[in-house]
């Protein structure tokens, strides 16, 4: 018997072949760019051995990881030829809710002769308010075609163009864990005072230096006055207290500095790095809450401080739950016989409480640090022989492999040369404020901080993997692309220039 096609079915069968060519093309693309991710990573481990073999200081593998991916970002963005991909685009007036479809009003019908389905499509929501206008772009992949006429399913799934969310669960977790679990206990806890003035309080002086700085001087220029709102300004300056002086640490390490100065710079890094994303947070969430409203609202103030300390000390109260039970599990049990299934325990019971703290709304990343304090505090000694080196190797490799990775990462970005310099000045006058008054103030109260060692702590603050995840995250607007291209601008910056200079401020300042 044979069958005839009638053109609706030759149509249906050029559409499916379409879309499967789309999926070849996207996967071959996708295993091509993890190829050149893993392959820049190999070519920083050879640069690594290299340098430390000849004895070159001057270059850590963080400003290594940064370098290569600049060149090799520069590379594809202005030499390689994208693939062509079809594209619509819509834009709605004011802030409507429900799906697109032709009863939201703004959402044009179409209709083409393309028989194929757009591959994305960028939705353009302006949103009017009292204290100016914002647009928001949304991005959507095509996802499946509907059988039917229901146009309240799920159709797009919305995707970012660069997926933050990787940053937040897989590659930022093992990163804070492992700065809780290697943490050198005894000089930690000997310097707990300085340590959490300088995260807590320092960390929240920074952030309003820098938020009315750059709120001040943007006031200035005709081009950013109307676009940059004073919660974008708080945000950011929320985002850039998170230091992260993963170079000069190394430097510290390798050189045998001082063990209480390393504790101060490892140790306000460490808490701060948790203080600037619960603030992150709570500006965002006062920012939804007072949306719309040009004067300060007394009562998303309150509401965004109370958020803070629910968050942190949430996250804190689960990570330190987590740990313990992982150390009463490892101490009354005897899993430690089987060093696999113990290892495999504590790996799990760690990454767990990322997930819970998640779960119910709080920090993950506030809640590994904890749990990776508690783990090297009481369960580090429950662990067989075995078991202690196995989880001290898999972590240190997965923060290593994590950190670089995060630095390898270059897109495209909005770009404001006055707004970049702006933020330094912010930056290093936040940096200013926040360290030499508040050590004088210690001064009062414990063993002194000298000079020399203030000048150091000024010198750590480069900026890192957590202030570059929490830009990322959003840059759902040409105000948030800023933000995060001009975050990128100081991390690489801090890191090129403070950490190959390092050695020789430790020469300068007469550090033992």
């Amino acid at each position: 018997m044979k069958m005839v096609l009638t053109d609706s079915d030759t149509l249906e069968k050029s559409v499916e072949k379409s879309q499967a060519e789309r999926v070849e093309a996207n996967h071959i693309s996708d295993s091509l760019t993890l190829l050149l991710y893993l392959g820049l990573l190999v070519l920083s481990l050879l640069t690594i051995w290299l340098f430390k073999h000849m004895r070159f200081w001057f270059i850590h593998e963080t400003s290594l990881a940064i370098i290569y991916g600049l060149i090799v970002g520069a590379i594809i963005r202005y030499s390689s030829n994208p693939r062509e991909i079809s594209v619509r685009t819509f834009t709605l007036l004011g802030n409507p809710t429900g799906s697109l479809s032709n009863n939201v009003t703004g959402a044009p019908a179409v209709t083409t002769a393309d028989p194929l389905p757009p591959e994305k499509v960028l939705l353009n929501m302006l949103e009017l308010g009292s204290s100016g206008n914002r647009t928001r772009v949304y991005e959507y992949d095509y996802a499946r075609r509907l059988l039917n006429r229901n146009v309240n399913a799920p159709v797009l799934s919305e995707k970012a163009t660069f997926n933050s969310e990787v940053f937040f669960h897989v590659i930022l977790p093992p990163i804070i864990f492992c700065a809780g679990y290697s943490m050198k206990r005894k000089h930690f806890f000997s310097n707990i005072g300085a340590i959490l003035t300088l995260a807590f309080v320092g960390t929240t002086i920074s952030c309003a230096v820098v938020g009315s700085v750059v709120y001040g001087l943007t006031r200035l220029s005709r081009s950013l006055s109307g676009s940059i709102l004073f919660t974008d300004c708080l945000l950011f300056g929320a985002i850039i207290p998170a230091t992260d002086p993963v170079t000069v640490l190394a430097i510290f390490n390798d050189l045998n500095v001082d063990v209480d100065l390393y504790a101060l710079v490892f140790g306000e890094s460490v808490l701060n790095d948790a203080v600037a994303i619960v603030l992150a947070q709570s500006v965002e969430k006062y920012d939804s809450l007072a949306a719309g409203s040009a004067t300060f609202e007394g009562g998303a103030i309150v509401t965004s401080v109370l958020s803070f300390l629910g968050v942190f000390f949430g996250a804190l109260g689960i990570g330190s739950a987590m740990g313990c039970l992982t150390a009463l599990i490892t101490k009354y049990t005897l899993v430690r016989e089987h060093p696999l299934l113990e290892c495999a325990l504590f790996i799990l019971m760690s990454y767990s409480t990322f997930l819970a703290a998640e779960a119910a709304q709080s920090t993950g990343i506030v809640a590994v640090l904890f749990c990776g304090i508690c783990q090297a505090h009481y369960t580090y000694n429950n662990l067989s022989q075995q078991t202690k080196r196995s989880t001290k190797t898999f972590f240190e490799l997965l923060n290593f492999l994590a950190e670089n990775f995060t630095f390898l990462y270059i897109g495209s970005h909005v770009w404001d040369l006055g707004f970049v310099a702006t933020a330094f000045a912010a930056i290093l006058l936040g940096r200013a404020l926040n360290i030499y008054p508040l050590c004088c103030l210690l001064n009062l109260g414990r063993r002194k901080i000298g000079a020399n060692k203030m000048h150091m702590l000024m010198f750590s603050g480069l900026r890192g993997a957590i202030a570059f995840a929490l830009a990322i995250r959003n840059t759902s607007t040409d105000t948030r692309k800023m933000l995060f291209s001009t975050t990128l601008v100081i991390v690489i910056a801090t890191v090129l220039l403070g950490g190959g200079m390092a050695t020789q401020m430790l020469h300068w300042l007469r550090i033992q």
